[in-house]
């Protein structure tokens, strides 16, 4: 399966998606990204039967009803700790990943989901809230895992011709997740006062998946080669991935990195953050992440059930309605992964921002005007669905994969501490001070929302280098002007033969900050 020497490009772009890198991605998605998706909507449908619970355990303890505020808090707490378990996974990758490596990782996570899975399973038979509490913590835990492991992997193993399509698959399925989470909370199937455990309970089967199928793929070749030294188990991984034997100029193209490292240990997140010439980099994924969280997505599920009541849809029918918001998410994230490649990152994600920012003023004036006319409250769902299309088709799954392309091997997991710590924070901080923005500014808190989102626009247009189908090198070269410091690898041929002649390193102290690698979510 040798590459066309007539048009390389085009050859190497269809002859990489080999079966075990497709295989790798939706195993490796199933049980990772899938679950973070399926996580966010699994509790909306059961809510009341949840706070049921709360109160009839209440009852039983102390002998009277539960406070409201109480309640309040109680069920605030358990959608909320989500993100602080997601927090804490995040910090822990670093060290996991180190000794497990990128699969193995992912292997481990699974133990979190299924203990996750019986401990919220279990609590209503139990008789104690307290494990619904504990279970969602843990299942945090696992996204955050899950959502810095999965996307180095995807980064790792896949050439830079399809990176984007690839690192789209993690997008995908939070997607899809979330679908199916909406899709199962309906009444006919889980989302009854009986059966609302199984919904959590669910959770074990791509956690299961992962567990038979991953084991049989190879370890990402990068971290084989860069961090174990292993140039055999690298080959066959890269000849597994990349589907056929002749992998010499991968391999090389690893190795020219690898000969750079070879000495070289694992940043840490202050070193990263002190390192100058990644400062733009790390700027970018800090306003990325953020934007990620804070351009207003969530403040959408919020408003969807009231504007739909609004508009004359019976209560009853509500969640079927909303069922087009999740298969909306899903379409455009699809619809992103097909054209990455041919539209590149930059304008999937300016243009998502830019158009978030547009349909959030519209949905502005429609909530404000919804009582005029009949129609206008119509207008506002196609502004809602319009919102969620728009982020999923670039600021949806791109921040993950430019987390991947921005930084070398020693520096992508701390780099991914960062992006996480982020990602999550800014969730948490979405889901304390909404309401309270809502609750002052009512509909117009969509004109944050869409302030937030201009500002990410203005700020990638001005500062974000475009990365598809560019080496890491070439991406760190980018930002070198920027960053008016050359990361130490970045020498000129001659300069490196010349060192390679005198076969005495300088073990300069910046060059220990050396390595940019390639990772993308």
């Amino acid at each position: 399966m040798k590459l066309s020497e007539k048009d390389p490009a085009e050859n190497k772009e269809s002859q990489d998606w080999s079966w075990s890198l497709v295989v790798a991605a939706l195993v490796g998605a199933f049980g990772s990204s899938f679950l973070y998706g399926y996580n966010l909507s699994v509790v909306n449908a059961p809510t009341p039967y949840i706070k049921a619970f709360y109160n009839e355990t209440w009852y039983r303890r102390h002998g009277h009803p539960i406070d409201p505020d109480t309640l309040t808090l109680l069920w605030s707490v358990t959608v909320s700790i989500f993100a602080i378990g997601g927090l804490v996974g995040t910090l822990m990758v670093k060290i996991i990943g180190k000794f497990l490596g990128r699969k193995y990782t992912l292997l481990v996570n699974n133990g979190f989901a299924v203990s996750a899975a019986l401990l919220m399973a279990c609590s209503l038979r139990a008789g104690t809230f307290e494990l619904l509490i504990v279970g969602r913590f843990i299942m945090g835990v696992d996204g955050g895992i899950a959502l810095s492991a999965l996307p180095m992997y995807l980064n790792e193993i896949s050439p830079k011709q399809i990176r984007g399509s690839l690192g789209q698959v993690t997008a995908i399925f939070i997607c899809i997740g979330v679908f199916t989470g909406q899709l199962l909370g309906l009444p006919e199937l889980l989302g009854k006062e009986s059966t609302w455990p199984y919904l959590f309970g669910v959770i074990v089967v791509p956690a299961l998946v992962q567990l038979a199928s991953l084991p049989f793929l190879p370890e990402s070749p990068r971290y084989l080669l860069l961090e174990k030294h292993d140039e055999a188990g690298a080959m066959k991984a890269f000849q597994t991935f990349l589907g056929k034997a002749d992998v010499s100029q991968e391999l090389e193209e690893v190795l020219a990195e690898s000969r750079v490292q070879r000495n070289l240990r694992l940043m840490s997140v202050l070193e990263l953050l002190r390192a100058h010439f990644v400062r733009w980099q790390v700027i970018t994924v800090v306003i990325t992440m953020a934007s990620y969280q804070l351009c207003g997505l969530n403040a959408i599920w919020f408003y969807t059930n009231s504007i739909f009541s609004k508009a004359g849809i019976p209560q009853d029918k509500i969640p079927y309605i909303t069922l087009s918001t999740g298969g909306i998410e899903t379409l455009a994230a699809i619809f992103s992964g097909l054209v990455i490649e041919r539209l590149g990152r930059r304008p999937l994600l300016i243009g998502g921002f830019g158009l978030m920012a547009l349909f959030f003023g519209t949905l502005t004036v429609t909530l404000t005007l919804q009582d005029q006319a009949p129609w206008v409250p119509y207008l506002s769902i196609v502004c809602i669905l319009a919102i969620i299309a728009s982020f999923c088709s670039g600021p949806g799954g791109i921040p993950f994969i430019l987390t991947g392309e921005f930084f070398q091997q020693s520096e992508r997991p701390a780099a991914f501490i960062i992006a996480g710590t982020v990602n999550w924070l800014s969730n948490f901080a979405v889901g304390l001070l909404f309401p309270f923005i809502q609750k002052s500014l009512d509909s117009y808190c969509f004109l944050v929302f869409a302030a937030v989102c201009i500002t990410g626009a203005i700020y990638f247009y001005f500062v974000l280098p475009e990365t598809k189908n560019r080496t890491h090198a070439e991406i760190s070269q980018a930002f070198a002007k920027r960053n008016k410091a050359h990361p130490p690898e970045m020498k000129t041929d001659s300069a490196m033969a010349e060192e390679k002649a005198n076969s005495q390193p300088e073990p300069d102290p910046s060059s220990t900050l050396d390595s940019h690698g390639q990772n993308q979510v």
